[in-house]
């Protein structure tokens, strides 16, 4: 195979990392200070926030779970430290407290604004150059951090998460596509894997934020407002910081790009590397009658693109379709399954899914450069499919065999009985789950103060019921219900993110940061980007009608199902890029080392 692997890139490649980063500070200081766009990534689409996970059920569930449409799922995917500031921003704009249209605006806005932002960003990246974009998504970000805390309404907080979503976008593309530009190929991965880390950094930072301000006057404009200070100091570091030089060589400028070059790589191998990039450089040229000449034509054209914008859109739809939203969505009824029933137990799961995730991203960084992207990929992949399907059979077992409702349970707490119930024809037959799904009011389940899985009573759900069940020993059930495998569950969702994060959450990133050629990188890179916020967008709008639809043991199984065509996926389209020069790269995709169906 042409750009076969070099004889460094062995089983002492994490070693390598550290010794070669320890030797050359600079290239750590160019990774890290991209990499604060991930960070910027994660603060911004993080998971529940420590605070709304522990208000939740309490001020949100006093709504129907089954009516109250796409917006909690919203909140969740793409909040971040928005989520828990709009429980304070409901407070204080009536507006937006009254209208769930505005709810959903705030919240998804900023992924608006995020496909925007990728698309725009991957024309801008090989227009303008690598540095420059994470300005401008550093400034946008800004911006639209101080639109959201100095907003006098509903509106001007919608046009500040327009602003922010911009910045994201951009980021999320740019700052890993400027780590592997500039990184020696031996730790290319790893490096590009600090991306990811910072991600996951970002998102255990907005629960921390949000749990610092939950206390403070203007409590909302506080979490919102110090989302900027991360891009402020990106911004300033980026001044400071070079362009990519493989950028600066394909537009003409050889000496700044091999000053550059010979501060990142050792006396001895920069040379070579400068060579690779004039000989890549010079067949683009010969190919293609102009350096600067580039359209979706001959894009298309090209079976390198080709194959390369296969695997690397595949990934990042993948990415988002395997799951990773729904399962960290139904978080809390896991947590509620494994019998742990107080809320409070909520904000310790934030903080241990945030630390399970960070972990993850170590593992990337460890294993990537080690291991190998696509066989990362493959163990991740492998762990998400039993993940899954051990979360499908847990929810199966506890939908068919919840524990029953007691009429004499349900009597001891007098008028407060769920409605539904007491004027249901069948409510001998009511269990736990036909409990919960009671609308009108919302109903919880209170269990038997002896045993959780003995029948219990059917009431309402609000906080003086709550209050009543807990004050008898009782645990109060919204969201699942109690069941003897409920610690699968626990089980179950370690495993999911434990695998996710190092494999499928990291690694679609960076091989979309290396598997293009050079004159295509930042509009490849663009398209995926795209089509991973879409992706993730589309999730969001299906997934909570999905499990109304047929439930959510079979919504899992499907994802499940959706995991392993990704496996295939990974199996037969991905090609392993670990220790390969990004040049490299491109000749084994223009060679026959990548079988790809369909093509000679």
């Amino acid at each position: 195979m042409e750009g076969g692997l070099h004889t460094s890139t062995d089983t002492s490649a994490f070693k390598e990392c550290l010794a070669l980063t320890w030797r050359n500070p600079y290239v750590l200081r160019l990774a890290f200070s991209a990499g604060i766009g991930g960070l910027l990534f994660g603060y911004d689409t993080g998971s529940f926030s420590s605070f709304f996970f522990m208000h939740l059920f309490d001020i949100i569930f006093p709504f129907s779970f089954y009516d109250t449409g796409n917006i909690y799922i919203y909140i969740y995917i793409l909040a971040g430290v928005i989520s828990g500031a709009l429980l304070y921003i409901r407070d204080d704009f009536k507006s937006v407290d009254r209208k769930t249209v505005l709810q959903e605006s705030i919240v998804s806005m900023a992924v608006a604004g995020a496909i925007i932002g990728a698309a725009v960003g991957g024309w801008m990246n090989d227009r303008f150059g690598r540095r420059r974009v994470l300005l401008i998504a550093d400034f946008l970000f800004f911006v639209g951090a101080v639109i959201m805390a100095s907003a006098p309404g509903a509106a001007l907080l919608i046009v500040g998460r327009i602003f922010v979503g911009l910045g994201v976008g951009m980021a999320s593309m740019t700052s890993p596509l400027y780590i592997s530009e500039a990184s020696p190929a031996k730790i290319r991965g790893a490096l590009v894997s600090t991306n990811g880390f910072l991600i996951t950094g970002g998102q255990f930072l907005s629960y921390l934020i949000n749990l610092a301000f939950t206390k403070a006057p203007g409590t909302w404009r506080w979490m919102v407002g110090v989302a900027g200070f991360p891009a402020l100091l990106q911004f300033i570091l980026m001044l400071l910081l070079p362009e990519s030089p493989r950028w600066l060589y394909r537009k003409g400028r050889e000496e700044a790009a091999k000053v550059i070059l010979r501060k990142i790589y050792p006396a001895h191998e920069v040379e070579q590397e400068i060579q690779d990039l004039k000989e890549s450089v010079e067949a683009e040229i010969k190919e293609e009658g102009s350096s600067e000449t580039m359209n979706i034509i001959k894009l298309l054209k090209t079976k390198a693109v080709r194959r390369g914008l296969t695997a690397g859109v595949g990934l990042q739809v993948f990415q988002q379709f395997v799951g990773i939203n729904t399962v960290m969505y139904y978080s809390p009824t896991i947590v509620q399954l494994a019998g742990f029933a107080s809320n409070r137990t909520a904000l310790l799961l934030s903080l241990v899914t945030a630390g399970l995730n960070a972990f993850g991203s170590i593992v990337s960084i460890y294993f990537i450069d080690r291991t190998g992207r696509k066989k990362l990929l493959i163990i991740s992949l492998i762990g998400v499919v039993v993940s899954l399907g051990v979360l499908s059979g847990v929810f199966h077992e506890t939908t068919t065999h919840s524990p029953m409702v007691s009429r004499v349970e349900t009597s001891h707490f007098s008028n407060i009985t769920c409605p539904d119930y007491s004027s249901a024809l069948n409510s001998g037959a009511w269990d736990c789950m036909t409990c919960l799904k009671a609308s009108s009011p919302d109903c919880g389940f209170c269990s038997s103060p002896t045993n959780k899985l003995l029948p219990g009573a059917c009431l309402i759900s609000n906080d003086a019921v709550k209050d009543m069940c807990h004050k008898e020993t009782r645990l109060w059930y919204t969201r699942g219900c109690p069941s003897k495998y409920g610690w699968l569950a626990l089980i179950g969702l370690a495993i999911y993110i434990i695998f996710f994060s190092p494999g499928m959450g990291s690694v679609p990133w960076i091989m979309n940061s290396e598997i293009y050629p050079l004159r295509f990188r930042g509009l490849c890179g663009g398209i995926a980007a795209t089509a991973n916020w879409i992706s993730n967008l589309i999730v969001a709008q299906s997934f909570l009608s999905l499990t109304e639809a047929i439930g959510t043991s079979w919504t899992f199984l499907i994802f499940g199902v959706i995991s392993v065509v990704a496996l295939l996926f990974v199996i037969i389209y991905v090609p392993e890029t670990k220790g390969l020069p990004i040049e490299e790269i491109e000749k084994m995709l223009e060679g026959r080392a990548l079988q790809v169906p369909g093509e000679r």
